[in-house]
């Protein structure tokens, strides 16, 4: 199978969802959270402090300062801003409640589980080790001087970022591996951004050996590595790595589910996307060439911190509509933090261009604009409402009508695999989620809601856009407005454990 074979098979029609439809087995739903049974668990210092550099300032590329003293006061407050529980939600009908976590997820299924590396950490022992969101807690897979040959360097702190898919699949069927990749891209947006905020640099690595990764972490065989995020920089406090002997626990791996279903696409896609050499195309810097007709203005400032905004964001369920518009300078801003530069061996060549649903923007006429990100200008493709279209090209979703403005991520599918084979296909998807997730920290830094929608019908989005065959493929639809208030919610700051 190929990337393209793969993406045709789960493009969304009326008549494929009419073919498809499907009844979620309610007794066989995954567990939202694995655990590893017997192995030590270490516990993270509850309410590290939080990091008070504005988010915008963050997202634009500002490298945060939030000095701690010790290993295990970063460590918290890297994997708080980026990876915990953040609230719940209470279920009217039976009063039960179900987490939501700091990074977002497709049907908030959560099919990223973070795996770190840490060496020389102050106050820390040396080792592999999996975070536990559910009680903000790490268990201790191994102990010693891991030796992580396929990190960037010799960092301090190394993330690797795994999906479940079957958490996914459970679903979304097919289309999950889709989103299991924006998921992806939302983790490490997440974890690059969190370490931003309070002075770490961060370097992502999708280009690995993904068996040898998968048998270095001993991971389960219904997790499959994804990334590899390397941390460093003086925020980090080290001290000399260990130098005995490792030791590893090991642990059960619960089971998710009673039954996990083979979705075969699915394995067949994963297969072709990964590493079988070391070679690749030529590789060189890109960014879509073109001009619009409207520059746009400076953007819009925010004084809301980085550690507010990132335990405030949510996923809005509809927005108000009516009337209420966003300014030309927020978009301006919205806009600004797609357009930094992503640290990743594979984000030299970008691979997304955004089309903009323009609903209600002050100063912006209603219609489809084209963004270019060089000179920060927006190219009308249409002229008109097209809040029926948004919503409907999302099948049928009122909140990509009732948003100020949506967006449709056009995935140049082809160059990526130009350059990296079918692999790229995971790199496209994965700068996806990245933008989707600047999008949410941007909306929330300014008093706005956000919502990543992966379920469009494909062609249909193609036509209303006038894509040419050569011109890219919609990977991901994203919309920012005011949310309507949603009372199920309670915010916590208190690790919980909390299950469906």
């Amino acid at each position: 199978m190929t990337w393209r074979e793969y993406h045709e098979a789960t493009k969304h029609s009326v008549e494929s969802l009419r073919r498809a439809r499907h009844v979620l087995d309610w007794a066989n739903m995954p567990d939202p959270f694995r655990h590893y049974e017997g192995v030590p668990v270490l516990d993270l210092p509850a309410d590290p402090p939080a990091p008070e550099m504005p988010a915008l300032d963050v997202l634009l590329g500002t490298l945060g300062t939030t000095p701690v003293g010790d290993g295990p006061t970063l460590l918290s407050q890297l994997l708080f801003y980026s990876a915990a529980i953040s609230a719940s939600k209470r279920v009217p009908s039976t009063g039960s409640k179900y987490a939501l976590r700091v990074n977002p997820s497709s049907g908030n299924l959560h099919p990223t589980e973070f795996h770190f590396l840490t060496r020389g950490v102050k106050g820390w022992t040396d080792g592999w080790y999996h975070y536990d969101p559910s009680r903000h807690m790490a268990e201790q897979r191994g102990r010693g001087d891991f030796e992580m040959t396929l990190a960037s360097d010799s960092a301090p702190i190394v993330f690797v970022l795994t999906s479940i898919v079957w958490r996914e699949a459970w679903k979304y069927g097919e289309r999950a591996y889709r989103y299991c990749l924006h998921d992806i891209g939302h983790a490490w947006q997440a974890l690059a951004l969190s370490a931003r905020a309070i002075g770490c640099d961060s370097f992502a690595a999708g280009h690995f050996p993904d068996d040898e990764v998968a048998e270095l972490c001993r991971l389960n065989t219904d997790e499959w590595p994804m990334l590899i995020v390397s941390l460093h920089g003086r925020s980090i406090p080290v001290r000399e790595a260990d130098t005995g002997k490792t030791v590893w626990f090991g642990g059960q791996a619960t089971q998710l589910s009673k039954e996990p279903i083979a979705h075969p696409l699915i394995d067949s896609i994963h297969f072709a996307t990964k590493r079988s050499g070391s070679s690749r195309n030529s590789l060189t810097e890109f960014s879509p060439i073109g001009s619009g007709e409207i520059r746009l203005p400076s953007p819009a400032s925010s004084t809301g911190s980085f550690g507010e905004v990132a335990r405030m964001r949510r996923s809005a369920l509809d927005f108000l509509g009516g009337k209420q518009s966003i300014s030309l300078a927020e978009l301006s801003a919205i806009l600004a933090v797609t357009a930094q530069p992503l640290s990743a061996d594979f984000a030299g060549a970008r691979f997304i261009q955004l089309y903009l649903y323009v609903h209600h923007v002050d100063g912006l006429q209603p219609g489809v604009y084209r963004f270019w990100p060089k000179h920060a200008e927006l190219e009308q493709v249409k002229s008109g409402d097209q809040r029926v279209a948004a919503a409907g090209l999302s099948l049928g979703q009122d909140l990509a009508g009732n948003a100020c403005v949506t967006f449709s991520m056009i995935g140049d599918l082809e160059r990526a695999a130009h350059i990296y084979g079918d692999r790229g296909y995971r790199y496209a998807h994965f700068e996806a989620g990245a933008i989707g997730h600047r999008l949410y920290l941007a909306a929330e830094a300014l008093g706005l809601g956000a919502t990543g929608i992966g379920a469009f019908y494909d062609d249909e989005v193609h036509r209303h856009l006038n894509l040419a065959p050569n011109q890219g493929q919609v990977v991901y639809h994203f919309a920012i407005g005011y949310p309507v208030p949603d009372p199920r919610v309670s915010a916590s700051n208190e690790p919980q454990e909390i299950t469906w």
